[in-house]
This record gives C-alpha cells, sequence and structure tokens, in this order.
C-alpha cells in the first residue's frame, strides 16, 4: 500500500510543486505515494464562500471556521482512516527526524494547512488535529511547511532513494549534524582533501566522521548532544 497524502488548503494549485520534481517526483509518478489536495473553501455553505471570520474576543485578522474546516476534514479523513491528522502550526511540537521516520513507516498523512490568524480551537481538538512546526518563525500559511513536512517524508518511503541506506547517515538521525564531505578534484583553491579520507582505511575513515559530526554538533547545536545524553542516561 502505497503512502497516501491528503492536503486541506485554500491553495491547492501550490501542490505538488517542488513534490513533482527529483526524488519525489518520481516516487508519485511510479506510484510509491500519492497527493489529494482538498479545497477547503469547497465546504463553505454562503454565497461568498467564506472560510473565516472576525476572532470571539477581539484583535486582529481572521480565524479560520471550525465547522467549514470540519467538514472538509470529515470529506478527507472519514472515521476508520488510519492516517494521523497534522495542522501545521507555529504553536506546534517541532518536526523532528524521528517523527518524520514514524509517519514514513504509516499509511500516510492528512494535512490541514491553516491560514490567516489561525484555525478555531474547537476544531482542533474535536478532529484530533496534531500541531506541527516546522521552526521558529512565522510563514503566510501552512502550504510551504506541508512541502516541507512530505519532502522530509517521502525520501525515506521504500524504493524512493537509489541507496536505501543513504537515509541512515545523515544529520540528525544519530542526534548528530553531518559530517563534512568532499570530492573530486583532489585540490581545489588551495584546499586539499583530507588525508584520511584518501587513506582507504576505513576504520580511520569511520573515526574521523564521528569525531567530526561531534565537533560540528557541539559548535553549532549543543541542544542536540544534551538530549541524546539525556535519553542514554534514562
Amino acid at each position: 500500500m502505497s503512502f497516501r497524502a491528503s492536503v486541506l488548503t485554500l491553495y491547492p494549485e501550490m501542490f505538488p510543486g517542488a513534490l513533482g520534481l527529483s526524488l519525489a517526483g518520481r516516487a508519485l509518478e511510479n506510484g510509491i505515494w500519492s497527493l489529494e489536495t482538498v479545497q477547503i473553501r469547497d465546504f463553505a455553505t454562503d454565497r461568498h464562500r467564506s472560510v473565516d471570520d472576525t476572532p470571539a474576543g477581539g484583535g486582529a485578522g481572521m480565524v479560520m471556521r471550525a465547522d467549514v474546516l470540519a467538514r472538509a476534514i470529515d470529506h478527507a479523513s472519514p472515521a476508520g482512516d488510519p492516517r494521523p491528522r497534522l495542522l501545521m502550526s507555529p504553536r506546534g511540537h517541532p518536526l523532528t527526524q524521528a517523527r518524520v521516520r514514524e509517519l514514513a513507516t504509516g499509511p500516510g498523512a492528512v494535512i490541514v494547512c491553516g491560514r490567516f490568524e489561525g484555525v478555531d480551537q474547537r476544531v482542533i481538538e474535536a478532529r484530533g488535529l496534531e500541531e506541527v512546526s516546522i521552526g521558529d518563525y512565522i510563514l503566510s500559511g501552512g502550504e510551504p511547511a506541508a512541502l516541507v513536512l512530505l519532502d522530509a517524508v517521502v525520501r525515506l518511503l521504500p524504493g524512493v532513494m537509489g541507496n536505501e541506506t543513504s537515509g541512515e547517515h545523515e544529520s540528525f538521525e544519530a542526534a548528530l549534524l553531518d559530517h563534512p564531505h568532499y570530492t573530486r578534484p583532489q585540490e581545489w583553491a588551495g584546499r586539499s582533501i583530507p588525508e584520511v579520507l584518501t587513506s582507504g582505511n576505513h576504520a580511520r575513515i569511520a573515526q574521523w566522521r564521528q569525531a567530526e559530526a561531534e565537533r560540528l554538533t557541539a559548535a553549532r547545536r549543543p541542544d542536540l548532544l544534551e538530549g541524546r545524553d539525556q535519553a542514554l542516561t534514562k
């Protein structure tokens, strides 16, 4: 069974976007995964096809209506659908490689792309939406975040990457950033490939890569090392 993604959005024309190219695009063509877009506005009931209203309690901006969005969710994910329901939101749990791997081993995902100031809390609770964030910054809508999430997941699906083991040695897979990479030419702009990488000694190469990964992680993302240490002591 292929991975099945349903994206609820006000801008279905944004999909598949970059997901229609390269590895994800070939996998889409080959049926390794499928992508359905659902226009949320189709589930509005007034003649203006309204999907938002002013926030209760006052304030700037607009809020996506619970009733309209619930109808769209129920259409895309009827009772018995085993796929998780995700809401791309800056206040959500940070997306991690571990969560990406969990999603990649499942049947797919229903992804809601928020707009305006946010989504009525009642539909989040009533439809069991898992709020997911791709970073501590604000986008104009959830669509770019959904594209990021799907790209991260799709590349891990069986048959997508040419080398099935390549995904096991990347940043975040072992709570470490990736080590530096080099290729020909041997000399470039006065810089040489580190000698150890051309030594043919695979044990030394593995040690060097591990040490470099730890060095870079300590310098740039010490929080990853702290989290790994805490996990090891539990």
